[in-house]
């Protein structure tokens, strides 16, 4: 009996050393998993990364370039400096993610567990969830119709190391059904469009304008 128990976990952890996500990375070009696969951490520097519809990955992250992942995708982390990041339906981060100048796009269903950065680049919510909330330096943030952003927003006021030729004041908007939860905070001049019908905590340093309809 014993010695049955004993081969079942031998088998059991060979198994998992077999099936081992494997890291997939390059300096050049597009870093990709095709759909349904498994990898570790995904990775390129001057490229795209692609996970494919329902693909799981450790690690989502590129340098100049833009990172997308498809339908039910999973990652734990999304990372990129200069580039864009698209979540499309259903897509989801299990922890953070971050990106410094590029816009950030979270479709239908889409999920960030953790919070989500960017300094310059729109960020858009379409009935999307962000769990541990928002913080940005020069982004128009749009939370639409019935998104809900936990942990609140911060629009943070630039500094020495932060230059941007555009001025103008950040477009914050909270959309109709949408609700975030905990307090937006502005260090900055923005203009705050809230939806009538959405739901909102504390707020400070801003003073919103009430809107009907889809849009301000």
């Amino acid at each position: 009996m014993r010695l049955t128990l004993m081969s079942a976990l031998i088998a059991l952890s060979l198994s998992g050393a077999v099936l081992a996500s494997e890291d997939v990375s390059k300096v050049n070009g597009t870093a990709s998993v095709e759909a349904g696969q498994h990898a570790g951490n995904v990775s390129t520097v001057n490229g795209s990364v692609r996970i494919g519809d329902k693909a799981t990955v450790e690690k989502a992250s590129t340098v100049n370039g833009s990172v997308e992942l498809g339908e039910g995708a999973t990652a734990n982390v999304v990372k990129t400096v200069n580039g864009g990041v698209s979540l499309n339906e259903n897509a989801r981060v299990a922890g953070d993610l971050s990106n410094v100048n590029g816009r950030v796009k979270l479709a239908k269903g889409a999920d960030v567990k953790g919070h989500l950065e960017n300094v310059n680049g729109d960020i858009t919510l379409d009935h999307a969830h962000v769990g541990s909330g928002i913080e940005t330096v020069n982004s128009d943030i749009t939370i639409g119709d019935s998104s809900k952003v936990e942990g609140g927003i911060l629009v943070k006021k630039p500094n020495m190391g932060w230059h941007s030729e555009n001025n103008r004041p950040p477009v914050i908007t909270i959309g109709p059904h949408a609700v975030v939860t905990g307090t937006m905070t502005f260090e900055r001049e923005v203009v705050l469009n809230v939806s009538d019908s959405a739901t909102v905590g504390k707020i400070e340093g801003a003073t919103p304008k009430k809107f009907s309809g889809a849009n301000p």
